[in-house]
């Protein structure tokens, strides 16, 4: 399904299924409760009513289903039509597949979703995921029909009107930063390197009207990025911290969304095994996710400040590679021992976090990371694993994953019992776990947090997604969809603000800290 455009429309237009091929998903309630004369023109004369029922009546989703309707051309599938308290009311994590199994083939297809309007941002997103753009099979190059897929919503129960234009420019921006960091996480690194990386934040800045800050090279050593250059340095291609920042007039609070962007994993000189090394071109998929949300985001009208920090190296093996027992001096200024140079991607975030609340004077701040193969154990493959320093943040990163689709889950906060575990002789920590079988996913980011300081007064997020951000061989483009969800009551968009978790502001956006009565620039939760 590589390169694919997909468009989201008010109506498909009436089409005999062979003149343009159909899919109609949706849960097996929603589906029941369609007009016939609400999809008889794109399914007549082929398919009649009867068809149209007698294929309702046989389908039975467990957890889901499909029917050919009229050979190959007319398809209807049925996802679950309950999940549980940990899954996404939408089942996007099942559409996606359905979307990649059913589709019929063609080169100008429509794909009709049947949900609540509750459930369109996270079906929108979950239909992007089938759709990757990169490809070097040579079949692909040698193609010269244009390829459309068009995505039409029909509603069911309340607020069933027709969608308006607005919601359709948000999925479309949606779907294109998911498809975005999709193709990045996907291409390898002889291709997306880390000069490659910035010239995609470059482009992405164009778009928007922003120009970058960036710092390389030997420049990142006499800063004191000691995080970022320690892991970079024995790469061809040196590595870099990058920063698009959107100040619109009236903001009233800073938020650093800070992404790890290793753009290869080689576990430097404590190497990885041949069978755990492929695929780490994933490993720059928090930055990947956080370069196209920030792109839809800002396309959609950000109230507040917002700052994407881009922390890129390549882990490589080489005479300039960091040696276990090097001590590196961070951005935060505390020193760390290195005893596993496979533990890379909490260096570079430490680095960035820092930076956000230095240099940019961040209020909230989020790190996105494929930080650890421990994610998968704590939360699965599907889960992103969320540790986050209030209650409050940790509620609303389940929700905002339920209601677009990329789900979360939290992990153990507890720095008083698990920080000891970087405890070192000669410097202020060590930069892996003494016992791999204590919380390791937990740990990872309390070493991210320990150079903000455990008593920070912001909000610090993190977000593991090492396994969630792909499925087999593919990139998924996991994360977008969940920062657009989790920040939607600071953009001006109507679909952002209703999948939102987070609650209506104070005036000024201002509330009373409740433990020393001191005004904290926090947006209140539901």
């Amino acid at each position: 399904m590589a390169g694919v455009e997909l468009r989201f429309s008010a109506g498909c237009g009436d089409s005999e299924p062979p003149g343009r091929p159909l899919l109609i998903v949706g849960q097996l309630p929603n589906l029941q409760k369609l007009r016939w004369a609400e999809i008889s023109g794109k399914l007549l004369p082929q398919v009649t009513e009867e068809v149209w029922q007698t294929a309702l009546g046989n389908l039975n989703p467990n957890p889901t289903d499909n029917s050919p309707l009229y050979l190959m051309y007319a398809t209807v599938a049925a996802l679950p039509s309950r999940v549980s308290r940990h899954n996404s009311p939408s089942a996007a994590t099942f559409l996606t597949r359905l979307v990649r199994s059913c589709l019929p083939g063609g080169t100008n297809r429509c794909i009709v979703m049947v949900c609540e309007w509750s459930d369109v941002f996270a079906s929108g997103c979950a239909i992007a995921r089938a759709f990757p753009l990169f490809s070097r099979r040579s079949s692909a190059s040698r193609r010269t029909d244009k390829r459309v897929v068009t995505v039409e919503f029909l509603l069911v129960g309340q607020n069933n009107g027709p969608i308006d234009a607005s919601a359709l420019e948000c999925l479309e921006s949606a779907a294109d930063g998911i498809r975005l960091a999709a193709r990045i996480v996907d291409t390898p690194c002889n291709e997306m390197n880390t000069d490659t990386f910035l010239e995609e934040i470059k482009m992405v800045g164009n778009t928007l009207g922003i120009v970058p800050t960036i710092i390389r090279g030997k420049e990142l050593r006499e800063q004191g990025f000691g995080g970022i250059y320690g892991v970079g340095k024995a790469a061809v291609n040196p590595p870099a911290l990058a920063v698009l920042s959107y100040l619109p007039e009236g903001a009233t609070q800073t938020i650093a969304w800070v992404g790890k962007g290793i753009v290869y994993d080689t576990g430097g000189l404590s190497i990885k095994g041949k069978t755990t090394m492929p695929g780490m071109k994933r490993d720059c998929g928090g930055a990947a996710a956080i370069l196209g949300a920030f792109k839809a985001t800002v396309k959609q009208g950000f109230k507040d400040n917002l700052h994407a920090v881009f922390c890129l190296a390549e882990n490589a093996v080489g005479p300039q590679a960091t040696r276990p027992d090097d001590i590196h001096q961070m951005y935060s200024g505390k020193t760390v021992e290195i005893n596993n140079t496979d533990a890379e991607g909490r260096l570079v975030l430490a680095d960035g976090v820092t930076y956000a609340s230095k240099d940019l004077g961040a209020d909230i701040i989020l790190d996105m990371a494929t930080l650890t193969g421990a994610q998968g154990i704590s939360t699965g493959k599907y889960h992103a694993a969320v540790l986050c320093n209030t209650e409050e943040w940790e509620t609303a990163c389940v929700k905002a994953g339920r209601n677009s689709g990329d789900l979360a889950h939290p992990l153990v906060y507890c720095p008083e019992l698990h920080f000891s575990e970087f405890t070192s002789a000669v410097a202020d920590m060590k930069n892996s776990v003494a016992d791999r079988d204590n919380a390791q996913s937990s740990c990872a980011g309390l070493f991210i947090s320990a150079h903000l300081g455990f008593d920070w007064p912001g909000v610090w997020v993190h977000v593991d997604i090492a396994f969630p951000v792909h499925t087999g061989e593919r990139a998924t483009g996991f994360g977008v969809a969940f920062l657009l969800a989790l920040f939607g009551r600071a953009s001006k968009d109507t679909l952002l603000n209703l999948v939102s978790p987070l609650g209506a502001t104070t005036d000024a956006h201002l509330m009373l800290n409740e433990v020393d009565g001191s005004l904290s620039k926090r947006r209140r939760l539901v």
